[in-house]
């Protein structure tokens, strides 16, 4: 039951949202604005009410931080040999590192709120906290090295620099974590409207992942999609295992961390592949079969 009860509204919604853009109830104009609103104001408002209201030295563990630290950074380095054994193209090769390591946000929240409750969205939104910045250096960091077109030393850093100052979801967490240091919890009116907010951002997110899923181009990208979403729902859960196996992690905080390394590859490596001149088309075929093949493993997962 427990499976069900935190896999199954997950498809329902992804489904939902897939149905509603095929049948013209949604369309690119709608899924657009609801990305932003869920980018820019409820996820990060949601990661703020659920870290801000919560005791820091709780919510935190450093084991756990540095095991995932580490095997992003070996997923990092495999996705680099992959492109050179396989001998993936310049305009393939960013849109493809991505998928080893980026992981759907909203999906985990999803997840983990529906299994483990709020101890282990407490773990979560440390994480990505610490994990998002680092994602997005090494993410841009790849696109740019591989991009065909010729960009000058001091862009790149400026490029980079803009993406980790600007990104909400790193906002929302840290100043999460900094007034849960300085304060405790928040005034009932504040949490009820917090709370009201937040119960926008799954929903919505959910939603604007199944309407944004599409089949067109699939075939042609198959055999780098397979083996991109193989690579982050086989390979990075079992790496992932043995770090946190070697750094002692236990407990609620281990089921989190097998979770987050379980999570299907994130969205947001398609627009980040069509603005910085890497493979949208894949990075979109990529997304649906990880998404996809995301269930058998996240399912394994939660029987461990």
């Amino acid at each position: 039951m427990l499976i069900l009860n935190s896999l199954f509204p997950v498809v329902v919604l992804i489904l939902l949202g897939f149905f509603l853009k095929r049948s013209g109830l949604t369309d690119t104009i709608f899924l657009q604005t609801s990305d932003k609103l869920v980018y820019y104001i409820f996820f990060p408002l949601m990661l703020f009410w659920k870290i801000g209201g919560s005791s820091y030295e709780n919510g935190i563990n450093w084991d756990l931080c540095l095991a995932v630290l580490a095997a992003l950074l070996v997923m990092f380095l495999l996705s680099f040999v992959f492109i050179l054994v396989f001998r993936i193209s310049y305009y393939q090769a960013g849109s493809f590192a991505q998928s080893c390591y980026r992981f759907n946000t909203y999906m985990g929240v999803a997840i983990i709120l529906n299994s483990l409750g709020e101890e282990g969205i407490r773990y979560f939104g440390v994480l990505i906290g610490i994990a998002i910045p680092i994602i997005n250096v090494v993410a841009i960091t790849t696109l740019i090295w591989y991009s065909q077109e010729k960009l000058q030393q001091k862009n790149r850093g400026r490029l980079v620099m803009r993406a980790l100052l600007s990104n909400p979801l790193i906002i929302g967490c840290l100043i999460g974590i900094i007034y849960s240091r300085s304060f405790s919890g928040f005034p009932d009116f504040i949490d009820n409207s917090l709370s009201l907010i937040s119960m926008l951002t799954l929903p919505l997110a959910l939603l604007s992942i199944g309407g944004t899923l599409t089949f067109a181009g699939i075939r042609q990208h198959i055999p780098l999609s397979l083996l991109a979403a193989l690579t982050k729902l086989i390979f990075f859960p079992l790496i992932g295992f043995l770090f946190l196996r070697l750094f002692g992690v236990s407990g609620t905080a281990f089921q989190v961390g097998m979770i987050f390394f379980a999570l299907p590859t994130s969205t947001a490596i398609y627009v980040l592949s069509s603005q910085m001149h890497s493979d949208a088309s894949l990075a979109s075929s990529t997304i649906l079969v990880s998404t996809l093949l995301s269930f058998p493993v996240l399912t394994f997962i939660l029987l461990l």
